[in-house]
């Protein structure tokens, strides 16, 4: 799906009403939608809606939503941040025509907002159509102040009567305190800013945002992509050809269904691929069964963990349907000389995980320069002794590099040289800004843009991890995952993603699709794991739940 700017959806708005499908017919398509999205989550006939009616489309789109709400039985009160003409305005009219059902309220009657005050008290639902993608911030004056009072309102429905007793053991279902009004943006909380997701102070929180034809950019960027709530897209009739020039998409099941190999009913385990994921050391032992777990959950025939030998026997009591290589290692971390042990395998496998858990030791450095350019080795304390000189890289399968993979080719002069093209990169912020040369807040400032730059840069694809991933390469497709999840933000999610990714490339994937489908799963796997708890969820738990992500993408 399609990610748009302001200006692009205007221009594809523009063309779709040159080419007969008008403002009007979208707007009512919008309104009902609206309308459609709060009847399917919650109960509104006979209760109380109040809708926030700005003075342009986005209170047009407001007004048809009261229309078929108030249809539905809902009783609507429209309050007008400014007057509208009846005579002029058929979604006005409408709401005359309901009768009872449905008042309408002027701001400009109501001095301290105090009618409005009392308004949010009672709704049930709160409507926010106020201002759309045209908005300018600061807001200032009476919209603001609209907006805070609602707010204030909304703020202390939250709380909990003072004289409730605080149980000890919290209940799960604290129905008691089920007295906030259900927000509801239209396009977006008024005061979002849909470029750059800046947010005004004033912007009122919603649970529902309901936008249209496309996500806007600003539904992905922060701090206006924490104030959304549920995000839902509805279609308005645009044509979708209108969008053929936007290049930035948002990641959807169906995308990922349409990506994935077939599995067909004669298969055998190479059909599948095969899989070898150099990762772990003493100090980080998680990281490679993590890994190799989620490759082997992903799809991947055969997975390959190749690690410093004192990890082995604790990994293969977790994971005995993984086989193993054992590397020469130094104290327990990847030595130089395992280079040339990996390299005569590498033929056999069809794809490649390098970094998760390897650690930063001189011995580990040296080893990934060895296999990536043909360094130069030195003597190893291990138990395998590397002789000096330089040789010949191994050739290597399709790559992907994370974790401490990333930090190490962070510190080598020219790293983007040795790579070989189509690898993966997968930096979570400060591994991005470590290989640019730069810092996160500069990567954190414009994310797309920095992942495809980096993308094209350096001719190689990119997963920059982190609250709505983006996946760039180095041809200009670019893709946002749709999730935002902070139980993600666990040690070992990384690892797992990881895993994800190289199975898909295993099984022939191209690199810009496994990178894409692998992010989708894994973030579809935290989504689920996210009802027993954010706080406490664990990288464990994501790999719980990728199976049940996978057949949900793919019904099988």
């Amino acid at each position: 799906m399609k990610v748009v700017t302001v200006e692009e959806m205007r221009r594809i708005e523009a063309a779709s009403d040159t080419a007969g499908h008008s403002y009007a017919a979208m707007m009512e398509r919008a309104g009902r939608a609206v309308a459609e999205a709060v009847i399917a989550r919650r109960e509104v006939d006979g209760r109380p809606i109040l809708v926030l009616v700005g003075p342009g489309n986005n209170g047009g789109d407001g007004l048809v939503a009261a229309h078929y709400l108030a249809q539905a039985g809902a009783r609507i009160t429209c309050y007008l941040f400014k007057p509208r003409s009846a005579a002029q305005d058929e979604n006005l009219r409408r709401i005359q025509e309901q009768g009872k059902r449905a008042a309408i309220l002027l701001a400009d009657e109501d001095e301290g907002l105090n009618q409005l005050e009392r308004l949010a008290r009672e709704a049930d639902v709160v409507i926010d159509a106020l201002l759309g993608t045209g908005v300018r911030l600061p807001l200032r004056g009476r919209l603001a102040d609209v907006l805070d009072t609602v707010g204030n309102v909304r703020a202390a429905r939250r709380t909990p009567p003072k004289k409730a007793p605080t149980p000890l053991i919290p209940r799960r279902d604290r129905a008691e305190w089920n007295t906030i009004p259900f927000v509801v943006a239209v396009d977006g909380p008024s005061g979002l800013e849909y470029d750059t997701g800046a947010l005004d102070k004033a912007a009122l929180p919603a649970d529902l945002t309901v936008t249209f034809a496309y996500p806007k950019s600003g539904h992905f960027r922060f701090p206006g992509a924490g104030e959304l709530g549920e995000l839902v897209v509805a279609d308005i009739g645009t044509d979708p050809n209108l969008a053929d020039d936007v290049a930035l998409e948002v990641v959807t099941p169906d995308m990922v269904r349409g990506w994935l190999p077939a599995r067909p009913l004669n298969a055998h385990k190479g059909t599948f691929g095969r899989a070898m994921v150099v990762a772990g050391s003493v100090n980080y032992t998680g990281a490679a069964y993590l890994a190799g777990a989620a490759a082997a959950r992903s799809g991947a025939g055969l997975v390959t963990l190749a690690l410093p030998a004192p990890i082995h026997r604790p990994i293969a009591a977790r994971l005995p349907e993984a086989t193993y290589l054992l590397l020469p290692h130094a104290l327990g971390v990847t030595a130089a000389g395992a280079a040339s042990v990996l390299g005569e395998r590498l033929s056999e496998y069809d794809a490649l995980l390098l970094g998760p858990g390897l650690g930063q030791e001189k011995e580990t450095a040296a080893f990934v320069n060895a296999l990536l350019s043909g360094a130069k080795g030195h003597k190893s304390i291990g138990f395998l002794q590397e002789r000096g000189g330089s040789t010949p890289p191994p050739t290597l399968p399709p790559l992907i590099v994370d974790a401490d993979g990333l930090n190490i080719l962070a510190q080598t002069e020219h790293w983007e040289r040795s790579l070989p093209a189509s690898s993966i990169l997968t930096p979570h912020p400060g591994e991005m800004a470590r290989l640019m040369g730069g810092s996160v807040q500069e990567v954190q400032s414009d994310r797309v843009a920095v992942a495809q730059s980096q993308a094209t840069a350096w001719g190689q694809v990119i997963v920059l991890k982190g609250a709505h991933t983006v996946v760039a390469a180095p041809d200009g497709r670019t893709v946002i995952q749709p999730f935002a999840n902070p139980g993600l933000a666990t040690a070992g999610s990384g690892d797992v993603l990881a895993g994800v990714i190289v199975a898909l490339r295993a099984q022939g994937m191209e690199a810009f699709e496994a990178a894409a489908a692998g992010a989708y799963v894994h973030g579809l796997a935290g989504e689920m794991a996210r009802p027993e708890g954010v706080a406490g969820m664990i990288a464990g738990d994501i790999l719980a739940h990728l199976q049940r992500a996978w057949k949900l993408v793919t019904g099988v």
